[in-house]
C-alpha cells in the first residue's frame, strides 16, 4: 500500500523521530572510561519516571516478561504464595510464570483488582502466608485500570507485611504511577509503550524493601540476578553487554517525558482515551470495562455485537486501510478489538485511527453511522483543546 501504517496497538507504539535520531548512532565500547558519564545519569533520571527517591531501577536487555521473571525471583521462594487478581490475558500471564517458578498463586477473579476481595484474604492471612500481592495496574487485554493507592491501603489497614509487585508495562510513562507514594515494592515496565522505543528493555523499579527480600531469596537466577546489577550500576557499568543503542533512545524518551512534564502526560493520554470512548459511544459499542472507574487510559477494547467476529475487524482495519488494531486475547477473542491510545500520539493521529475503525466496522457488518465516532471525538477534542 502507499503511504504508511498507522500503528494503533496497545504497544509497540509509535518512535518519536527524536528518539529515533537518537538511536542512531555507531556502536561503542560500553567499556570505554567515560561510558559511566552516560549511564550515571540515566539511571538517576529513570526513577523520576518511576517517581522514586529511594528505590533503583534496572534495566535488563529483555522484555516486560523478562521484568516479570526478575522481579519475582530476586525476591520469593519456590512455595511462597502470591496473590494476584486475573482479569485478563496479561494478569494470567504473570500467575502463570509464578506457578513455573514454583510459587503457590491465588487468583481470585474480577473486573479488575476487587479490593474487597484482597482484605477479605489477606485479613483471613493471619500468619502471613502471602509473601507477594501481584498487582496488573493496566491490564492491556481487557482495557482495564486498577486502583494501585487502594491496594496499598489494604494492606496497611490490615498491617500485612507482603511485598507490592505491580505490572506497570502499559501504564508507567502513559498512566499517573507513583511508587514511592503508593508504596509500591517491584514495578515492571517495557521499553515498547509509554516510553516509545523499539522492543528490548525490561525495566524494573525495586524498594528498600524489596532489595532487601533479595537476600532471603532463594529463587534460582542468573541473568536477572539483582545482586550484580546493584554492584554493577553503582559505578555506571553493567554486568553484561548492554543495549546500548536502545539506552540512547532511553535517554531521549526520559527527556521528552520530563520536558512535557509527567502530569501533562497523564493528562493528554486521558484526554485522547476519553476522545476515543465518545466515539465508541456514539458508535452505539461499549467497552470491555463495564464500569468509568476501570477505564484505561492506554487501551480501550470495545465489544463487538453478538454474531460478529471481532477478528473481521482487526482484519478489514488492516487489510484494507493500512491501520492496525489490536485483537481480542485469551477469553475475549473474537470478543473485543482494541484501539492503543498511548505514547506518542496527537489529535488528528486520533482521529485517523478513528475514521479507519469506523470504516472496518461497516465493512465487517456492524452498522454505524458514518462519521457518528469521528464527529464525537473531533468534537470532543476540539472543545478541549489548550493552545
Amino acid at each position: 500500500m502507499p503511504g504508511r501504517n498507522f500503528l494503533f496497538v496497545p504497544g509497540p507504539t509509535n518512535i518519536p523521530e527524536r528518539i529515533r535520531r537518537a538511536m542512531d548512532v555507531p556502536l561503542e565500547d560500553h567499556r570505554a572510561s567515560d561510558f559511566p558519564a552516560f549511564v550515571l545519569p540515566l539511571l538517576a533520571d529513570l526513577k523520576k519516571v518511576f517517581q522514586t527517591r529511594d528505590g533503583h531501577v534496572f534495566i535488563f536487555a529483555a522484555s516486560g516478561t523478562g521484568g516479570w521473571e526478575a522481579a519475582i525471583t530476586n525476591t520469593l521462594s519456590p512455595g511462597d504464595k502470591v496473590l494476584q487478581a486475573r482479569f485478563g490475558q496479561f494478569s494470567h500471564l504473570w500467575a502463570e510464570l509464578c506457578r513455573r517458578l514454583g510459587m503457590q498463586v491465588e487468583t481470585p477473579w474480577g473486573e479488575g483488582v476487587p479490593l474487597d476481595r484482597y482484605a477479605e484474604i489477606l485479613a483471613a492471612d493471619g500468619a502471613h502466608a502471602i509473601k507477594m500481592v501481584l498487582v496488573t495496574h493496566n491490564e492491556t487485554a481487557t482495557g482495564v485500570t486498577s486502583d494501585l493507592a487502594g491496594v496499598r491501603r489494604v494492606l496497611d489497614d490490615l498491617g500485612h507485611p507482603a511485598l507490592i509487585a505491580v505490572d506497570g508495562v502499559s501504564a508507567i510513562g502513559s498512566i499517573d504511577f507513583r511508587m514511592d507514594e503508593w508504596g509500591i515494592d517491584l514495578a515492571v515496565s517495557g521499553s515498547q509503550k509509554g516510553l516509545m522505543l523499539p522492543t528490548g528493555l525490561g525495566l524494573v523499579g525495586a524498594s528498600r524493601k524489596a532489595l532487601a527480600a533479595m537476600h532471603s531469596a532463594r529463587c534460582a537466577r542468573s541473568y536477572f540476578d539483582f545482586g550484580e546489577m546493584l554492584r554493577m550500576n553503582a559505578d555506571g557499568w553493567f554486568p553484561y553487554t548492554p543495549a546500548v543503542t536502545l539506552l540512547h533512545g532511553l535517554r531521549a524518551s526520559i527527556d521528552m517525558l520530563l520536558e512535557e512534564g509527567l502530569p501533562q502526560v497523564f493528562a493528554r493520554h486521558a484526554r485522547y482515551a476519553e476522545a476515543v470512548r465518545k466515539a465508541v459511544a456514539a458508535w452505539g459499542l461499549e467497552l470491555s470495562a463495564r464500569d468509568p472507574k476501570w477505564y484505561s487510559n492506554t487501551v480501550s477494547a470495545i465489544v463487538v455485537p453478538d454474531g460478529i467476529d471481532a477478528g473481521a475487524v482487526v482484519g478489514n482495519a488492516y487489510r484494507r486501510y493500512n491501520l492496525s488494531l489490536g485483537g481480542g486475547l485469551g477469553e475475549v477473542a473474537g470478543k473485543v478489538f482494541r484501539i492503543g491510545h498511548l505514547g506518542d500520539l496527537n489529535e488528528l493521529m486520533i482521529l485517523s485511527a478513528l475514521a479507519g475503525t469506523e470504516m472496518a466496522l461497516r465493512d465487517s457488518g456492524i452498522e454505524v453511522a458514518p462519521g457518528s465516532g469521528v464527529g464525537a471525538a473531533s468534537e470532543f477534542l476540539r472543545e478541549t483543546c489548550v493552545a
